[in-house]
């Protein structure tokens, strides 16, 4: 009887997506087992790739267009349409918002904004999307969302009815905030945020202080800005009736959780429990006689949420043995070994550089899964 391989990977990162490392892996299993049925199911946590892998996992489509920058300029950005789901868009916001975008000399948590992100939001709706999952993470912003409650029509405005200046740095500003300009659509749109972040808005563990420095902020600017997202969070309960300062992941990209909480019909849940559900990752399991997993890094953290972790728990719900691979085997796996994986292999052969092992990443990991496949099929003839 055939044997049926789930290939279940996260991204390595700067190396390949998540499909690309499905495609090596089965690249190097055919060649012991050429008749065996694969799987590809793409995966991530919620972070980077999450919408290119929830596309790839559903043979859907990506769109680029050109939206508004951390920093007010224009830039390319990206959103993506389920292929099973096509009334279902995928959004990360670092793609119009993210850190990357911003030059390190150019890093100011008072000024960025979210106001790209809304736009984002705006384009899925014009495409159709009546649900959109948003991947937060990598923010350049400490904005509490207000950038992208603006682009979705909220006014918020001084005491002299004036809309405030984007960014963080204004909210000390804010006086009163308006909804009755939002767009309608916004009723009928349902929006699940997807991160592992669990940080609330404010206060030592909040948004600014936990994640403000390696925007740019000072220690006297995360001050300020704390105060000043406390100071909003305050008008968003008193004006939109919405208490979000405390909810768990409200501090996600620098508030962006708690604006969309509190402006958007948004949820928030564990980045790798939404891909795991789009994806349809269990009813694959549960039909497989081996899954294989991985991501550029694994070490003891890989338990607390990645995606190799949320892979093996499925897998462990059906007693299926898991198989890891990864660019670099860290610290401490063997804690992993109770939490559902079988064996964890590294891929690297040899001393070489890491700009080497980068582009090495897809036979390195065809060559690794053959091995396995070796010895996977000894072992089922003993």
């Amino acid at each position: 009887m055939k044997p049926t391989f789930v290939l279940a990977p996260d991204s390595f990162k700067e190396s390949m997506t998540a499909k690309e490392v499905c495609t090596a892996m089965e690249k190097g299993l055919r060649h012991v087992y050429p008749n065996a049925r694969y799987v590809h199911v793409p995966m991530a946590d919620g972070g980077e790739g999450t919408m290119q892998s929830l596309v790839d996992a559903t043979g859907g489509q990506i769109i680029r267009k050109s939206f508004t920058g951390p920093l007010g300029n224009q830039v390319q950005a990206s959103f993506g349409i389920l292929g099973d789901q096509p009334d279902t868009a995928v959004i990360e916001m670092s793609s119009a918002s993210g850190i990357q975008l911003v030059a390190p000399e150019d890093r100011d948590p008072q000024v960025t904004t979210t106001y790209g992100t809304g736009e984002l939001i705006l384009a899925c709706l014009d495409h159709g999307a009546k649900h959109i999952i948003i991947g937060l993470g990598g923010s350049a912003t400490n904005d509490g969302g207000a950038g992208m409650a603006q682009a979705l029509g909220v006014k918020l405005l001084d005491h002299e009815g004036n809309e405030l200046p984007r960014g963080g740095g204004a909210l000390d500003q804010l006086a009163r905030i308006d909804t009755s300009g939002m767009d309608s659509r916004l009723e009928q749109l349902t929006i699940e945020i997807a991160s592992d972040v669990k940080n609330p808005l404010c206060g030592r563990q909040g948004a600014s202080h936990v994640f403000g420095k390696q925007k740019g902020g000072t220690p006297e600017v995360l001050k300020k800005l704390d105060a000043n997202l406390a100071h909003y969070a305050a008008l968003i309960k008193r004006d939109a009736h919405r208490n979000v300062v405390a909810i768990p992941g409200s501090g996600a990209a620098g508030g962006l959780g708690a604006g969309l909480l509190a402006f958007t019909h948004a949820s928030i849940a564990a980045g790798i429990d939404l891909v795991i559900n789009y994806t349809r990752l269990e009813k694959y399991v549960a039909e497989a006689d081996y899954v294989f997993t991985g991501e550029g890094s694994i070490d003891y953290q890989t338990q607390f949420g990645k995606t190799p972790y949320g892979v093996a728990s499925v897998a462990a719900k059906h007693d299926k043995p898991v198989i890891a691979l990864a660019g670099h085997v860290g610290k401490r796996i063997e804690e992993l070994y109770d939490q559902g994986f079988t064996a964890i292999f590294g891929i690297v052969s040899g001393s070489m550089g890491l700009a080497e092992a980068l582009q090495c990443g897809p036979s390195a990991v065809a060559r690794t899964s053959e091995n396995i496949g070796r010895l996977i099929k000894k072992m089922r003839t003993l």
